[in-house]
């Protein structure tokens, strides 16, 4: 059952029954006022009747005939007179007498003075009246003919009331329902439309307060990280596809052309060197892959914790020079730190490794004593991190340009590389909130400066 049905049901439903409640509390209230009124007429026409009686000024023959007479086209009330020790002085109806009097009743008024019952359809009540200082008991009953049949045309006009109601409130109920989840048919009818091809498309707002906007602006959040993971994905499978078409190639044909005569061992020992050569290249362009792609991700989704930067700058180190044991890093603190937070981040401490390690090695790379200064300081707010190499510089040109994916400047030629490492410490030092620099001078060197906010 879809939820337009289901409010306009539950709507309907509670709109019935606070509608019949209302029905029924007017009906009810009217009842006890028609009750009520119909009462005080038996009250006075029983004592009217009875003071007429005991005045002697009409007959008992001629109030019991004009009782009958009456009777015949009106509900006359019925009265009986009796004395407190329950002998009958009067009774308009001697045959069919409506109230059947006795000791137990008589006593009953005495006691409470009057008293109210029905008898059938009839209302009756039998109350205690004095007259030149004794005191008798009067009956009296009756059917309100009018009163009913005033009830009976108010309980059809309550019932035609409440069909027609009940009609107009189902109908406004699902006329609301219907208004109040039109921009949920919007939201579905676009959600429907949006498919990985179409991914830039989505969810209209039409009012940012409102749930359905606060719905619609989440879902576009949503939207907007797979749009970027799908962007990630797809650049990824790109970056793949074309970095390692070369280096595959160059393997292929390097097996290809050992394969196509036999050769010295000196020379399959080369064959299996170049090999190797590629292979490693190979390797460390898909790591550079794999550690970009996870760059892209929304940074509440990397783990962070405290980290000391001397640490990761230590590990870093660590892995250049194992790789690389002719290279030299020199790590230098520039300041005592009185505080070990003033060179503490809340960082992912592997991805932070990674990108001190990309600096590093190209520091190393691009040096003619193939070195690397990394000196460590702190000012304000923010820890520092000098890479410092006196290589062979960066143009100007160049230095615009390094932290784009897979741009190789004109050092390419001096050393190897896929144009991946540079890019990598770029998204890694965003994703911590800090900042990069580049100052270099072609022939004398280049140093990148990293700024991180510390704890």
């Amino acid at each position: 059952m879809k939820i337009r049905t289901r409010l306009t049901l539950r709507y309907a439903a509670i709109s019935a029954f606070v509608f019949i409640l209302l029905m029924c509390i007017i009906y009810l209230m009217t009842e006890r006022n028609r009750s009520r009124d119909f009462y005080h007429d038996l009250n006075r026409e029983a004592v009217t009747k009875a003071h007429l009686f005991l005045q002697n000024e009409v007959t008992p023959k001629t109030m019991q005939s004009i009782y009958n007479n009456n009777r015949a086209f009106l509900d006359e009330v019925e009265v009986a007179v009796y004395t407190t020790n329950f002998k009958m002085l009067y009774s308009d109806a001697i045959k069919n007498d409506i109230v059947n009097e006795t000791p137990e009743m008589i006593a009953q008024v005495k006691k409470d003075k009057i008293i109210y019952f029905n008898v059938g359809k009839y209302q009756a009540l039998a109350k205690l009246y004095k007259y030149n200082g004794a005191e008798y008991i009067v009956t009296a009953a009756a059917y309100d003919g009018y009163g009913i049949a005033e009830e009976r045309a108010l309980e059809e006009v309550l019932f035609i009331i409440s069909v027609i109601g009940l009609s107009v409130l189902c109908g406004v109920g699902w006329l609301l329902s219907r208004s109040a989840l039109k921009p949920v048919s919007e939201i579905v009818d676009e959600a429907e439309s949006i498919t990985a091809v179409e991914l830039k498309r989505r969810l209209p707002v039409n009012n940012e307060n409102d749930e359905l906007g606060e719905l619609s602006i989440a879902f576009n959040s949503m939207l907007d990280r797979l749009e970027k993971a799908f962007e990630s994905q797809k650049m990824f499978v790109s970056n793949v596809s074309h970095e390692l078409r070369t280096p595959m190639a160059a393997l292929i044909a390097e097996m290809e052309l050992t394969l196509m005569k036999k050769r010295s061992p000196e020379e399959y020992e080369q064959a299996i060197g170049n090999v190797l050569e590629d292979s490693n290249r190979i390797v460390k362009l898909v790591q550079g892959l794999l550690d970009m792609a996870k760059t892209d991700y929304m940074p509440e989704q990397i783990n962070k914790e405290p980290t000391r930067l001397d640490e990761l700058i230590l590990d870093a180190r660590s892995i250049v020079l194992k790789a690389n044991p002719q290279y030299d890093v020199e790590i230098v603190f520039e300041q005592e730190a009185d505080d070990d937070s003033y060179i503490t981040v809340n960082g992912n401490s592997y991805l932070l490794t990674t990108a001190f390690r990309n600096i590093i090695e190209n520091n190393c790379k691009f040096s003619g004593d193939k070195s690397s200064l990394v000196r460590i300081s702190f000012w304000e707010e923010n820890a520092i991190i000098r890479f410092s190499d006196n290589g062979i510089g960066i143009s100007k040109e160049d230095a615009q340009k390094i932290f784009e994916p897979f741009y190789r400047g004109s050092n390419k030629l001096y050393a190897r590389g896929n144009g991946i490492g540079m890019a990598l410490v770029k998204k890694v030092v965003d994703i911590h909130g800090g900042t990069i620099q580049v100052n270099s001078v072609q022939g004398e060197g280049t140093t990148f400066i990293i700024s991180l906010p510390h704890i």
